[in-house]
């Protein structure tokens, strides 16, 4: 069997109901659920949420929620992992045996049904731990600058201060859109991504990550100029 799970709790502070406010017309959480709902490869999509206003919204959208996430699970500290072991210990009580599981997270407009169907078949072609969502720094980390105890500007890594950029190596970070996994293997190690990873490249201009009301204003621009040029 394989599951999507989308982690949705509420009371989000930094942008009050922000896993069900409106992004370019409709609550932001659909488009995970319409994305992994096109893809056609999951028999259950279910949000993992202790509010009852997400659960709604959710349901409106083709979604299940079939339990109310605990309140030890619920809180600002939470990590993901945690989330996506009680919501698969309680598939297992029900008698549902995942064999993979995808976890979406519901603040990811740019999410596509083409990436999730790739790192399905990354996953299960290679046999790997798991495989997740990428894209590429748009500056060479190996230049990267801090600012040390004095107030002075200094190199992360001095001894790459005269190499050229395209001779250093290129870096990835976590897009943020998703995590397949295999179960059986996350449950050993409770972690979203192991050493036996493999990636999706996402073009960065699909990718933005949404924490403070300036990243969703900067985001909501972005999708509008990506819809525009059938980029989504």
């Amino acid at each position: 069997m394989n599951v999507a799970i989308i982690p949705a709790r509420g009371g989000s502070k930094r942008i009050p109901g922000k896993n069900i406010k409106n992004f370019a017309g409709k609550p932001i959480i659909t488009y995970s659920i319409d994305a992994a709902r096109k893809c056609r490869i999951f028999d259950r999509i279910i949000v993992s949420t202790d509010c009852d206003r997400i659960a709604e919204i959710s349901q409106c959208a083709g979604a299940e929620v079939p339990f109310v996430r605990p309140s030890e699970l619920s809180d600002d500290h939470t990590p993901t992992a945690p989330v996506l072991e009680q919501a698969l210990r309680w598939l297992e009580s029900e008698g549902c045996r995942v064999k993979y599981l995808c976890c979406i997270y519901p603040t990811a407009p740019f999410v596509r049904s083409e990436d999730l169907i790739k790192g399905y078949k990354l996953l299960i072609e290679n046999n790997v731990s798991s495989v997740f969502s990428v894209t590429k720094f748009e500056f060479t980390i190996f230049r990267g600058l801090k600012i040390n105890d004095e107030g002075f500007i200094e190199m992360f890594w001095p001894e790459h201060e005269l190499a050229r950029s395209q001779d250093l190596p290129q870096a990835y970070h976590d897009a943020g859109q998703f995590y397949w996994l295999q179960t059986e293997k996350f449950m050993d190690t409770k972690k979203l991504f192991s050493e036996r990873a493999l990636p999706v490249i996402i073009p960065r201009y699909l990718v933005q990550d949404i924490d403070t009301l300036e990243d969703w204003e900067t985001a909501e621009i972005l999708f509008e100029i990506c819809k525009k040029q059938f980029l989504l």
